[in-house]
């Protein structure tokens, strides 16, 4: 007979860690290979990835095998998509669909105005594919592996309620 294994824990923190690693060395291969320069959101996504990034590989090496694992995969989990929600609020600004902050959505440079040339805008498109913005795939990737290591751990606690039932009878 084949029992089944699942993933553990610190596992999917690990696993939703690597992915937000993944998607900060694809944002850093676009700045440093690509020469597209980041705006200042682009940034705060990156810093949510680093997060998830560090609280899975603690998941997997500090709190391996203890009930602290499964929170500190919730957190991974949390940073993740939080970097996919800033990129979902970006894409919105991309439309003129949202606001934005002022230190990146702010004045336009006029030629010949005087005015120093502004930073990185936030609300426009440096690069797509298929018609959508770095911006949109960061948000589309990013509540993919959110999503995934969300339903990886709710089957280990369904999977841990079942074996507790079993226990019990």
């Amino acid at each position: 007979m084949m029992t089944r294994q699942s993933l553990r824990a610190e596992q999917i923190a690990l696993l939703v860690g690597a992915g937000g690693t993944c998607l900060f060395l694809g944002a850093l291969g676009f700045q440093y290979i690509g020469g597209i320069a980041p705006c200042e959101m682009c940034h705060w996504q990156r810093w949510a990835h680093i997060g998830a990034a560090i609280t899975g590989i603690l998941a997997a090496t500090v709190v391996k095998g203890t009930p602290t694992a499964r929170g500190m995969a919730w957190f991974a989990i949390l940073f993740v998509l939080t970097s996919g929600l800033i990129g979902a609020y970006q894409t919105g600004m991309e439309y003129h669909l949202l606001p934005g902050p002022a230190a990146c959505s702010g004045h336009r440079y006029v030629l010949g105005s005087n005015m120093p040339p502004p930073e990185v805008q936030c609300d426009v498109v440096a690069w797509s594919l298929f018609g959508i913005s770095m911006a949109s795939w960061n948000a589309i990737c990013s509540f993919l592996i959110a999503g995934l290591g969300a339903f990886g751990l709710s089957k280990i606690a369904a999977n841990d309620g079942a074996l507790g039932q079993q226990n019990a009878a």
